[in-house]
């Protein structure tokens, strides 16, 4: 299902003039000046470090300096001095630290920016880095072997973020999750159900050791019609554990969808492995495989001459009881979403599945994809922390900690907020007691009183007849310090959308919009919006509402509410 907002806004126009952009040009023909030939996207334009440096910085003179073998601030200050910039644009290029060559938007660039924010609304940052290209952020995917639990619900919260803030940056994205419904995970589903429903029929039966024991299995059983068990039980052995295994995968797919969409987590497809069978890709992929040389047989078994490319060791694609390893349903389902013309295939797995990262990439090469095709971000593990302590949580018998537990006890928007404050790949330790706060320390709530104090304030200035005014000039009246850092860091948001989308990281969000609602508060203790001077006014109004929109839209991106009143 498609968030409809997402695809209204696929019609939005694309800021093409970004600052980031207006930079790059300015450093290429300043480049090419001096006779270096440097690919005008390989100009890699980011935040500096330390703001007081500026606003945009780039590292091009270091990395041509290497080549050249040149000292690098020699260079930058070359490269600097026949920079040409529009003085509307910035106030002064300056070099930094080893070489860096930063910019600094002047005040007229920033006040014209404010008025783009409350022109374009929600479109404000939408960019054309992405250039309508086809790509699939694949994500979660747990096995329907039970409920999601806290690992899974990171990898959601990055997932949705992903997908969301690569359209905004002009990307054609399909969310997806991978139904691993075959294999021997099956059997064993259906073996733990028809034990836990012959169990519920009175019947003293010992429980598979290899079995998933989790309580939900028992309300699974609870919830089976009565006559449809007994049926199931009289047919062989393995058509029964069969029948009990779809029915433990459905009702398990029921809950895991039913969990997301309570997190506010949607996807464009659900597709399921056992298609892949179906169809017979399993076994077309493995004769490709073969027609490319890469299979050879040992051991009854068929095997992948992975180490020869770049894995540690060859892998099994088919066991020697002829049945395909995980692996050759993997290298048909990527196989599979090559030919569906993605780009790019985006995977998140668990911490768990690092060692198959260049397997997958080895045989999606040889299936024909493009190198580092298929990228993989592993999503690292989380402890729930509180008072200090490392506590489990859990309302199901106390084996696991689930999605559902958590955005029950803090809400979905404290829940993927916290999830999306850290990088990645880094470890989690999720603050319980901080997430459940209502006030100024849950960061989650400071950003969104921010949100909604400006709603407030908007309502306010309208009922003693300030309003957005149709002259918009009156923002060269903020010369406050207050509002002129207010400004700039409302600006900076596009290249946040830029840079997140490059380097596949929400986290520069959730920092950024802490950083904005911090602006805004000190802004407005310092500045009064509604007072006797009704320009004044009316400027600080619309400054507001641009901080609104940019505060709206980042906690979107991120998949948090953004409230008109708390």
């Amino acid at each position: 299902m498609t968030n409809d907002r997402d695809t209204a806004r696929d019609n939005a126009p694309r800021d093409a003039s970004s600052a980031s952009e207006r930079s790059r040009s300015a450093l290429a023909s300043a480049l090419a000046e001096l006779g270096l030939a440097i690919d005008r996207e390989a100009i890699q334009i980011e935040r500096p470090a330390d703001t007081a440096h500026g606003d945009l910085s780039s590292n091009v003179a270091l990395i041509a300096a290497k080549q050249l073998k040149r000292d690098p601030r020699e260079l930058a200050a070359e490269i600097a001095a026949r920079v040409k910039t529009d003085a509307d644009f910035v106030d002064r290029v300056e070099v930094a630290g080893p070489g860096f060559i930063n910019f600094a938007f002047s005040r007229k660039y920033i006040a014209e920016q404010v008025k783009e924010i409350v022109r374009l609304g929600a479109s404000y940052g939408d960019g054309d880095l992405g250039r309508g290209r086809k790509v699939q952020v694949e994500f979660v995917s747990a096995n329907p072997t039970g409920p999601l639990v806290i690992v899974s619900a990171r990898a959601a919260a990055i997932g949705a973020a992903l997908v969301k803030i690569l359209r905004k940056a002009g990307y054609d994205v399909q969310a997806e999750y991978y139904v691993n419904d075959a294999g021997s995970q099956v059997a064993k589903l259906g073996l733990s159900l028809l034990a836990r429903f012959r169990q519920r029929l009175g019947e003293d039966v010992p429980f598979p050791e290899e079995g998933y024991p989790g309580e939900y299995l028992v309300e699974i059983a609870r919830e089976i019609p009565e006559d449809d068990g007994r049926a199931w039980l009289a047919l062989p052995q393995d058509t029964a554990v069969t029948a009990f295994g779809q029915a433990a995968l459905e009702k398990i797919m029921h809950m895991i969808q039913s969990d997301l969409e309570l997190f506010g987590v949607r996807y464009d497809n659900f597709f399921r492995e056992s298609g892949l069978y179906a169809d017979n890709e399993i076994w077309r992929t493995l004769d490709l495989l073969k027609e490319r040389g890469v299979v050879y047989g040992e051991d009854g078994a068929q095997w992948f001459r992975s180490a020869e490319l770049g894995d540690e060791k060859d892998r099994v694609l088919v066991r020697s009881d002829g049945s395909p390893t995980y692996f050759l349903a993997d290298a048909a389902y990527h196989l599979n979403k090559l030919r569906r013309g993605f780009t790019q295939a985006i995977d998140l797995w668990g911490p768990d599945h690092h060692g198959h990262i260049k397997r997958m990439q080895s045989v999606s090469r040889v299936l024909g994809a493009p190198a580092d095709w298929p990228e993989v971000l592993i999503v690292q593990w989380v402890r729930l922390v509180e008072e200090g302590k490392v506590v489990s949580m859990s309302k199901r018998g106390g084996e696991f900690v689930t999605l559902r537990d958590l955005v029950e006890d803090v809400g979905a928007d404290a829940a993927k907020f916290f999830f999306l404050m850290r990088k990645t790949s880094a470890h989690l330790d999720f603050n319980l007691t901080l997430a459940r706060k209502e006030s100024d320390e849950n960061p989650v709530y400071y950003v969104q009183y921010a949100h909604a104090r400006i709603s407030s304030v908007v309502a306010y200035a309208r009922e003693q007849g300030v309003d957005f005014p149709a002259d918009t000039s009156c923002v060269e009246l903020l010369t406050e310090a207050e509002e002129i850092e207010l400004m700039r860091k409302l600006v900076i948001f596009p290249e946040l959308i830029r840079g997140a989308a490059l380097t596949r990281e929400p986290h520069f969000l959730t920092a950024y919009a802490q950083q904005l609602a911090a602006e805004f508060h000190r802004f407005y203790h310092v500045c009064r919006i509604v007072s006797s001077n009704r320009r004044l006014s009316e400027a600080r109004l619309l400054l507001a509402e641009a901080t609104r929109v940019v505060l709206a839209e980042s906690l979107r991106v991120l998949g948090v509410s953004a409230p008109e009143k708390m």
